[in-house]
């Protein structure tokens, strides 16, 4: 029982921890979505104040805007039945 318990949490921690892409000079300007977000990649000045040393870095804070939709979704169509009324396929409406 135990020796199962580990062995799925051995496997399950590769997927579980995956890395952002790197921000270097050669991505600097590009976007990547992360929790939601579409961060930049772009270059911050470091300084005493801040303590840390020039660096590229991904941006993203709140004023960055949300990842677009996913492209594969569909919205829900007009023309569809309302919610909740289930129409049979092939089906007519009653003669009067």
């Amino acid at each position: 029982m135990r020796a199962s318990l580990f062995l799925c949490l051995v496997l399950a921690l590769p997927a579980a921890a995956q890395s952002p892409p790197v921000c270097s000079p050669a991505r600097e300007g590009q976007v990547a979505c992360m929790a939601g977000t579409l961060c930049a990649c772009r270059f911050e000045r470091g300084g005493q104040l801040t303590g840390r040393p020039d660096r590229f870095a991904w941006d993203c804070s709140a004023l960055r805007p949300p990842c677009p939709p996913d492209p594969t979704i569909q919205p829900a169509q007009p023309w569809g039945p309302p919610a909740g009324i289930w129409v049979a396929p092939g089906s007519a409406p009653p003669p009067r």
